[in-house]
């Protein structure tokens, strides 16, 4: 699929200190940030996104695969004999969150196709205010029953401290917080992925199923479906939220992927989420070949209480060394 490209290594270097640089200002821009949005809107549900998902607006239950599929419907790690190791980085300017994280996935080296994977991610909101702090370290596994059928499941650690003021400030008697833990706790998530046909996918996704009874570990369940060619794919999504809010919410999504010159992908995506009643729309872009990718995504919301996501990714493909066994094709 991938062709050798005699430019590939001079469009890295030259790009790489404009990549640096946009990390650098966007960073420094999120940590100096005076809060404008709401804490719940900085968290979205701790929900943590590659580029691509980003770019997409979320909507990649059916086809996400990689550390996408760890991060978002765990049965798609299996969706193709892979071993890839990456890193994310996603800044939330207005709501003064930033989280960092690494992640390998590897369906390669198992003779029965059961795939791995493993995660770990740091998070910062609101160093100036609430100041919420912590880590989310996630194990999962995915099992292809044939070529058109795989679950998933994984496990996830959340450790989170925040302050908090009261009528008298942090102090006990106000309940207020000093660096107090708020969090730490399980949650399980699984998932399931139906492909009666390489251009089609439906899935189904469960977030938080143990029910750990906090609105920072919210209990989700959904799905998807996409369609997808060699070129492009389109995809929906729909998730219930069942404990942020006071009642029932709804995250709907939906995006779309073009694939140019089979190494630069274009995103496109859009959002509704009826809890916090805000509109988003997303763009994104990247370069991809049989070694590694390179993706960005920026979503907007639109309307009152604007604010601003950008989430970047890096994927090393093990495999393309010749360090892992790898067909790259569906089971």
């Amino acid at each position: 699929m991938f062709a050798s490209h005699p430019l590939r290594s001079q469009t890295l270097r030259s790009a790489r200190p404009v990549l640096v640089a946009a990390v650098c200002v966007i960073s420094s821009t999120a940590w100096g940030a005076d809060p404008q949005a709401k804490p719940e809107i900085g968290w979205d549900r701790g929900r943590l996104e590659t580029g691509r998902s980003a770019a997409l607006s979320g909507a990649d239950l059916a086809f996400g695969s990689s550390i996408s599929a760890l991060l978002s419907n765990p049965a798609n790690m299996a969706a193709s004999r892979i071993y890839h190791v990456g890193a994310f980085a996603s800044l939330w300017p207005e709501a003064a969150r930033q989280s960092y994280g690494a992640a390998v996935v590897d369906s390669s080296t198992s003779s029965t196709g059961v795939a791995g994977g493993l995660a770990a991610a740091w998070t910062v909101q609101d160093p100036e205010g609430i100041n919420r702090r912590g880590s989310d370290l996630r194990l999962g596994i995915a099992f292809p029953f044939s070529r058109q059928f795989r679950i998933g499941a994984s496990a996830r650690y959340l450790s989170f401290r925040q302050n908090g003021t009261g009528p008298l400030g942090t102090s006990l008697a106000s309940g207020g917080l000093a660096g107090e833990p708020i969090l730490r706790g399980f949650g399980v998530d699984a998932g399931a992925t139906l492909q009666p046909s390489p251009s089609l996918a439906l899935s189904l996704v469960g977030f938080n199923l143990n029910a750990p009874g906090n609105s920072l570990q919210p209990m989700l369940a959904g799905g998807g479906v996409g369609y997808g060619t060699g070129v492009f794919t389109l995809e929906a999504n729909a998730i219930a939220d069942f404990s942020t809010w006071e009642k029932t919410s709804t995250l709907a999504s939906g995006g779309g992927e073009l694939l140019l010159a089979d190494r630069y992908p274009l995103r496109a995506g859009y959002r509704y989420d009826t809890g916090t009643e805000r509109h988003a729309a997303s763009v994104g872009a990247g370069y991809i070949d049989r070694s590694m990718s390179l993706e960005v995504g920026l979503r907007r919301t639109v309307g009152h209480e604007a604010s601003t996501t950008i989430v970047f990714s890096f994927t090393y493909h093990v495999e393309s060394a010749g360090m892992a066994t790898s067909s790259g094709d569906i089971y």
